[in-house]
This record gives C-alpha cells, structure tokens and sequence, in this order.
C-alpha cells in the first residue's frame, strides 16, 4: 500500500486523508442527499453543510468543493436548481473554500452534495481510531432530523415546526472542530446516516473500546420522539439496527420510540469528539463560547474488553 495514503479504507472514517508534502496532507470526501425539505436554497445550504463536515470531522480545513448535482430537467422549474446552487455556494463561501466547479446528470429525483478536498497536517489528523478508556464523548448538535424531514414530507409535522431547527441542522461544524483542536482530542466523527448508536459504534470498533451512552444526556430535536411514538420512522432505522446487533444492550427501561432514536439517522450531524474527562467542562464551555450551544457530555469510554455499546 502507498505509504503516503495515511487514512483510507482501513476504517470506516469520514474521507481518505493522503500525504503530499512532511507538513500537508489533502482530505478527500464526497456525499450528497436527496431533499430533506422542499425548499431549495435549504436544501443546497443542508447539502453542502453535511459534505463539508467530513473534513472538519478528520480535523482539517476546507479548500474546494465540487458540486455534484442530479436534477429532473424535464419536470422541475429549473430556478429550483439555481437556488440548490445558490444555498450550496453560500456555505462554500462560509467555510472560506473555493467553489471549483462540478458535474451534473439529469435525474428523476433531485440529489445534490459536494466533492471536497481539505487539508489537514499528517501529524494532527482525526480518526475514530484513538479513543481512550477514561475519555469522554461530546456531542455538539442534536439527534433526530431523519424522523422529523420524514414527518414533514408524510405530513405528520407541519413545515412551521421544522423550519426553526433549518439553521442548526445547515450549521458548518467549524466552529466545533476549531475549538475542539484547542483540546486533546482523542479520536471523532460525525453523526450521519448511521444515527448516534452506530457511528458511536464505529469509534468503538475503530478504538476496540467499549463505550457507555448516557440516554438521559443525549439532546433531541424537538418532535423527534412525538413523531416517532405517532409511529413515523425512517427508511434507515431497520438496518442501522442490524448493523449493531449484538453489539449493544440497554440498562434502562425504554419505549420503543426511545429506542428508535438510538438509530435516527442524521443529515449534517454533529460531531461526536473523544476528549480526556478532565477537560470535558472546559471544552464544553469553550463550544458554547464559540455559538455550539448544544454541545454536551453524552458518554464515556469505559473498558477495552471488546467493541461494545451500553446504553445507560
């Protein structure tokens, strides 16, 4: 293998990280979404938000994007695209990148995300592969965007009571990861697809460590469970169970609809940091100082027996 690929498919981390220079290594990622909402300039900001996240989450900078784009030329006005482009490029601009260019296809449903490239020093690299028994887990936005864009496009929940959490879910973690590198940070990731059991597992796997999740810590969007106990889901949840089957248990008593959040999956997540317990107040605070006010303490790692994930 190329000495100078430092992260590719080894682990399940967030983009492939390649060496060029002793000082400079480039991160690479690509990913897009369909619509979570019918707007379109949210949905290119949600889009580009959730593609630039990888970087931040493997601890580098954004330097270009390329827009991926697949569009239904035939059925949809095309100033819906322009205005997916227009949210998409705005938070280009927001993460100081260069908007490079792009491809697009005609499609029948609308897709859009990011080819993006960063860059990240090859000795201060973030992986889910560093946690620590003693570290603590800190998320910095809240779970349950799957259920919730499902239940606005089922009709469940009325755009009026999603569009206020747009702003948190289109948020760049930036300013999470800038102020997270002041700290020790042990191993991280974002929470995508795979909802916060799974990508809590990931880092287990990736740390072979155990971790406990403390269910009564872990911050929700607001409706998340009322949609799921109006017995709303997702496409995802069945499988990012079986996905973690056998690998988790939970302590406490708890409601189906509880459970189902454990595998919410999320667009443009936060990121979940492995941090020394010592310096969890001090790292939280500092969040909150830099406007990631939902940043909180949601486990711990516990044990290095085998890669296992405790609900408690």
């Amino acid at each position: 293998m190329d000495p100078n690929l430092l992260v590719g498919f080894d682990t399940s981390d967030d983009a492939a990280v390649y060496r060029v220079a002793p000082e400079i290594a480039l991160i690479s990622t690509v990913d897009y979404i369909t619509p979570p909402v019918n707007d379109p300039y949210w949905f290119g900001q949600i889009a580009a938000a959730n593609s630039l996240s990888d970087v931040y989450a493997m601890g580098g900078q954004p330097l270009t994007a390329l827009n991926l784009v697949m569009f239904p030329s035939k059925k949809l006005d095309m100033a819906f695209l322009k205005d997916i482009l227009r949210g998409g490029s705005a938070k280009v601009l927001e993460a100081e990148a260069s908007m490079a260019g792009g491809h697009s296809v005609d499609d029948n449903e609308p897709k859009y995300g990011l080819a993006v490239t960063g860059r990240v020093h090859p000795d201060r690299i973030l992986t889910n592969c560093g946690a620590q028994v003693g570290d603590a887990l800190i998320l910095t936005k809240p779970l349950g965007t799957g259920v919730l864009f499902n239940a606005n496009r089922s009709g469940k929940l009325p755009y009026a009571e999603l569009e206020f959490i747009l702003p948190q879910v289109a948020a760049l973690n930036r300013s999470a990861i800038a102020a997270a590198l002041k700290f020790e940070v042990h191993a991280c990731t974002d929470v995508t697809g795979f909802g916060i059991l799974g990508h809590s597992l990931e880092l287990a796997r990736g740390s072979d460590v155990q971790i406990d999740l403390i269910y009564e810590n872990l911050p929700f969007y607001p409706n998340a469970l009322r949609m799921y106990r109006k017995g709303e889901t997702t496409g995802s949840n069945k499988a990012n169970r079986k996905l973690a089957e056998g690998a988790w248990e939970i302590a406490a008593q708890r409601s189906t609809a509880e459970k189902d959040l454990l595998f919410d999956p999320q667009t443009s997540g936060g990121l979940l940091l492995a941090v020394p317990a010592a310096q969890t107040d001090d790292l939280i605070a500092r969040l909150k100082k830099e406007g990631v006010a939902t940043a909180v303490r949601v486990g711990e790692v516990v044990a290095v027996d085998r890669p296992f994930i405790r609900v408690v």
